[in-house]
């Protein structure tokens, strides 16, 4: 099926519209549809054709979003490149790309280069003739997203136009769509998370707010003045928040957070400060939302996943893996049984709503007892003292795996001794039960290691 060109109906239903804004300049939609054009026009000169791909080795900006809309425009496959990953990895990545793009490609003063542009007016102008009318084919593979590693290599998500567009109507239903949106963005472009961003708003006609990183006080400066009206984030973004003293922004309907557990009291210090977060629940693989707590039940306190996306189906099999289906899971992911078995352990309560439990990879087995990490670290960063913490399991010879907890003390340096560990242990027995509390506590005053998208790097504790 085919459908209308998302930036050029962006474009010709608002061409002075802000399309993308970022610290160091922003461009309507009909420049941003002018410079992809122009773009695409070079891609095609370079050989680049429908069905290429083509890899992104650029900072989060402008010209990351010029090169993704040329792509598309051009019917290529974009391949975002994380920049900060080892040469060994980026190489991996990059393999199959029939050009890598490190650059700008549409005229400008410098290569790369980003300025601030005059407003255009009237109608988007008709650039590169047919590359501005191309429409989209849903069943077509539109970008190739690298998963966040985890537990294991990156690997390769081939997610189509079908897959970003329903993602994008889901999200809207869930959170509603103001036709003012400014969607901030200080996640990877090169996950799914922050792609996402950039692609709804396209799809919208609204605008997205694209930091090139997360770093506190500029995030902090845009929901306090920016007029900001959703924000994604993870749980230790929205901590780092909080801590900076972010309260009550002024424009801000909603702060998406999810990409690994988040903890309760953090949702709650959020609430006290004025501050309404929506959790979410999703994969590379299902082209980021699963579930999301819709605006209108943040009211509820509710501490779940929220309900699954408009046409998204979710249920959990017998052992509690967490099964997803729906036009937004990528063809390549779905098994023989037609539904995409995520690897992550949860349940669905009376209402319909998903509650994550855990990855099934990582539960512990200490004693005959299975024992969910992340459970066990909620407890953990309830807290005061306790900033952030993970679980994991460690060879012992009475146990199997003796339930092991790593924490960063909140203002304290590591081997002060406050709290106590005997404080920290009196404190998980007296919410879990005996087998789920941990034999052995760390204390290290480093963070502990995460994806740049915010998820927890067990594997390298």
């Amino acid at each position: 099926m085919l459908v209308e060109g998302w930036l050029a109906r962006a474009a010709a239903a608002g061409a002075d519209r802000t399309a993308v804004q970022t610290p160091a300049g922003d461009c309507t939609y009909a420049e941003l549809l002018a410079r992809a054009c122009a773009t695409a026009a070079a891609l095609r000169e370079r050989g680049v054709g429908v069905g290429d791909r083509v890899a992104i080795a650029l900072p989060a900006g402008l010209d990351f979003a010029c090169a993704l809309h040329a792509c598309m425009l051009l019917g290529a496959i974009a391949v975002p490149v994380d920049l900060r990953v080892s040469p060994a990895e980026r190489a991996a990545i990059e393999a199959g790309a029939v050009l890598m793009l490190d650059r700008a490609l549409y005229p400008s003063p410098g290569a790369g280069s980003v300025r601030r542009s005059p407003r255009a007016e009237g109608p988007a102008p008709d650039v590169g003739g047919e590359l501005a009318r191309a429409a989209h084919d849903l069943d077509a593979t539109a970008v190739v997203i690298h998963t966040s590693g985890t537990s294991s290599a990156p690997k390769p998500v081939e997610l189509t136009y079908g897959n970003l567009l329903w993602s994008a109507l889901g999200s809207a239903v869930a959170l509603g769509l103001d036709p003012q949106e400014r969607w901030l963005c200080a996640l990877p472009l090169s996950h799914v998370g922050g792609l996402s961003i950039l692609v709804r708003s396209a799809i919208y006609g609204t605008t997205a707010v694209v930091h090139e990183r997360f770093e506190t006080e500029p995030v902090l400066q845009a929901l306090r003045e920016g007029r900001v009206t959703l924000v994604s984030l993870v749980a230790t973004t929205l901590a780092r928040l909080l801590d900076a003293g972010l309260e009550h922004p002024p424009s801000l309907r909603c702060a998406l957070t999810g990409g690994g557990p988040v903890p309760a009291a953090l949702v709650e210090r959020a609430a006290r400060a004025g501050v309404p977060v929506s959790m979410t629940y999703g994969l590379t693989e299902s082209c980021s939302q699963v579930t999301t707590t819709p605006l209108a039940a943040l009211g509820e306190g509710d501490r779940g996943a929220g309900p699954p996306l408009f046409c998204t189906r979710v249920r959990c099999a017998e052992d509690g893996e967490i099964l997803v289906g729906g036009p937004t899971v990528a063809p390549a992911a779905r098994a023989g049984d037609g539904w995409l078995h995520t690897g992550d352990l949860g349940a669905i309560d009376q209402r319909g709503r998903l509650w994550v439990t855990g990855r099934k990879a990582d539960t512990i087995v200490s004693g005959g007892e299975n024992v969910a990490p992340s459970e066990v670290e909620a407890v953990l960063e309830a807290h005061p003292d306790v900033l952030e913490a993970a679980v994991v399991g460690r060879p012992d010879a009475q146990w199997g795996e003796a339930v092991t907890a790593v924490v960063v003390l909140r203002g304290v340096p590591a081997g002060n001794g406050s709290p106590e560990i005997s404080s920290l242990r009196a404190h998980c027995a007296a919410a879990l039960a005996p087998h789920k509390v941990p034999k052995q506590f760390l204390v290290r005053a480093e963070p502990l290691p995460r994806t740049r998208s915010g998820k927890l790097l067990r594997r390298e504790l």
